[in-house]
């Protein structure tokens, strides 16, 4: 087969995004989107809706979403590395600290929780990894120009005394002054990088079923044009031709209208096209009949650069479907419902017919007269009182109408799987412990779906940042460890410290929030689990210590361990035996005395009567 001319690359990689952006609109995928993002942020009603009625709104959408979030990435995430090669046994360890540092100290947490929020607004989150490498100029201080002046100088002089006959041909002190340049570059960023990119920005393969068996995807950038024609990464003829495109604020203006305060700066659509099957990667922008960078290598080695987190799967479908979506008829209908309430309240008021011939003025200011005890005169004395005024009758609201609202709030919570317990709501039913406990139970089983998920995500972007800074990092970099004793050790590393293939996991349930009263509990459980083995199975001073720093978060536990002091053998001169066991009265030697593994009976009476251990056995 013959190979492609650029012009023909260029034609190919147009109509595939064409051919995705018709897909999306065709699909519809991008209003469905527009309207979750309106759910999640209250803005449930149509915009175009005039009514003189009050709007209400039960944002159980905003609730669900602020639910499950936190409970699946509240915290850093705790990676565990995993040699494949016994010989990358110790490096392991280091690389899981290296990259547990680089997850804190660059904040990567951050753009994962919004890829985690898009993945339960929109059914799934997109995650880019890479390598940021930035330079700045900037304006040379005196110093440093008279650093260098003086430094150039010292190298005219020293070649002009080795070579006197040419000393009269060397640049004068104007000569080296003029020469010296005014600015210099900075290295601002060289580094691994870990962003959220928006799912309106992301074009993929539209016969892909998963970002498996995707041929090509693509990212959408808006740039400001002046800055996309300095950049230097693209072709001087193909950027110096740029233009600004007509729909530049197309990936914005369905969200949020944004288009009308885009006037005073124009702007430009470039993609990055990444084209899985032919492992290239190339840039052009959206209004350009050329490529900005041509295609190239996949620039790095584990290929595209994004990771997908998807939330409910459909068969045979790219986009899963997000928590919100499946809500959506129902939030509607509570939000209708709980309107119709309100709006019916405020229509009950009471009304009263009256003669008016039998009230004056006065009388019928009185009637009208919202205080207490008022005497209303009456001027007609020929007709009875319960003639003259009586209450219209009005037709009450049926209670079957406010117990809508409970049944419809009842099925959002048997959809989204959170129920009132999640959502730190009493219900109106009381329940025993057991069902509160299946309840709860039920409800964890999804959310550890949905944890499992997100830690398969954080193993693969933890992987990736490693892979990225063993193929493009260059020099020292520093790793903050943390020691045993609580405290920080700076250790200087380079490239070769960090090399070997290793399985990235994530530690269960570390990105979860803990409850300080369950691990507390928890650390009592254990004590009173293992305290028959203490002393004869389980080493009670390092049982000690994990429970203080996992169940009472003490970093340097060794200070509330007794220090036992080894025992001498007695010499000779003390009339002791030298080595051997001590023989009792039938020959058989003496069994050491019971110690309880190094803990004194005052001590484990001290923890019995504490932490409540029941130590009758030992």
């Amino acid at each position: 087969m013959a190979r492609k001319t650029r012009t023909e690359q260029f034609e190919t990689m147009k109509s595939r995004l064409e051919s995705a952006r018709r897909w999306r609109d065709d699909e519809g995928y991008d209003a469905l989107w527009t309207r979750m993002v309106d759910l999640y942020r209250g803005k449930h009603w149509p915009r175009t809706t005039y009514s003189k009625e009050d709007l209400v709104v039960v944002n159980l959408a905003f609730s669900t979403v602020n639910v499950i979030a936190p409970s699946v990435s509240v915290n850093h995430p705790k990676v565990v590395v995993s040699p494949n090669q016994p010989e990358d046994q110790d490096r392991a360890a280091f690389v899981e600290a290296v990259v547990n540092h680089m997850w804190r100290h660059h904040d990567y947490q951050t753009p994962f929780k919004r890829a985690v929020k898009d993945f339960l607004i929109f059914g799934h989150g997109w995650v880019k990894v890479g390598w940021q490498f930035l330079e700045q100029e900037r304006t040379l201080a005196e110093a440093e120009r008279s650093e260098m002046m003086t430094e150039a100088q010292g190298e005219v002089d020293a070649f002009a005394m080795m070579n006197p006959l040419l000393a009269a041909e060397l640049p004068t002190e104007t000569d080296i002054a003029a020469s010296l340049p005014e600015t210099a570059l900075t290295i601002v960023e060289d580094q691994p990088f870990v962003e959220r990119v928006s799912p309106y920005d992301i074009f993929v393969d539209p016969e892909a079923t998963s970002l498996d068996d995707a041929r090509w995807i693509a990212q959408r950038i808006i740039r400001p044009l002046d800055e996309a024609q300095r950049d230097k990464r693209y072709k001087p003829s193909a950027r110096k031709r740029l233009d600004a495109d007509a729909s530049t604020s197309a990936g914005y203006d369905d969200r949020n209208d944004v288009e009308r305060y885009l006037f005073d700066e124009e702007r430009v659509i470039v993609y990055e096209f990444y084209d899985i099957a032919e492992n290239t990667m190339s840039v052009c922008s959206q209004s350009g009949d050329e490529f900005l960078v041509d295609p190239v290598p996949m620039p790095y080695a584990y290929g595209q650069p994004f990771v997908m987190l998807r939330n409910y799967d459909v068969p045979d479908q790219f986009y899963p479907i997000g928590d919100l979506e499946a809500i959506q008829s129902l939030q509607e209908e509570l939000d209708k419902t709980r309107t119709q309430l309100v709006n019916a309240r405020k229509r009950y008021a009471r009304k009263y017919l009256y003669h008016e011939r039998s009230f004056g003025p006065e009388g019928r200011e009185a009637l009208e007269s919202d205080e207490d005890g008022r005497l209303v005169p009456v001027v007609d004395e020929n007709k009875p009182l319960s003639e003259v005024v009586m209450p219209m009758p009005q037709i009450p609201l049926s209670a079957d109408v406010y117990n809508v609202s409970a049944i419809i709030e009842q099925d959002i919570n048997m959809v989204s799987g959170v129920s009132e317990y999640a959502r730190g709501q009493m219900p109106e039913i009381r329940r025993t412990a057991t069902e509160a406990s299946i309840i709860a139970d039920a409800g964890n089983a999804r959310a550890a779906d949905k944890l499992a998920i997100v830690e398969l995500a954080l193993s693969h972007i933890a992987r990736r940042v490693v892979q990225v800074m063993q193929q493009y990092m260059t020099g020292e970099q520093m790793a903050r460890v943390a020691t045993t004793g609580g405290g920080n050790l700076f250790i200087t590393y380079t490239r070769d410290d960090i090399t070997g293939e290793y399985d990235f996991a994530i530690e269960a349930g570390s990105t979860q929030p803990m409850n300080d009263t369950i691990r507390k509990n928890q650390a009592v459980n254990l004590l009173n689990a293992m305290a028959p083995l203490v002393g004869t199975v389980i080493n009670p001073a390092e049982l000690a210590k994990h429970v203080l720093q996992q169940g009472f978060d003490i970093k340097d536990p060794e200070k509330f361990i007794i220090q036992q002091q080894p025992q001498l053998p007695a010499g000779p001169e003390q009339g002791m035996p030298t080595g051997g066991p001590q023989m009792g009265q039938m020959g058989m030697p003496e069994a050491p005395p019971e110690t309880n593994g190094g803990i004194t009976p005052e001590i484990l009476a001290q923890l019995q009567g504490q932490v409540g251990l029941d130590l009758a056995n030992l």
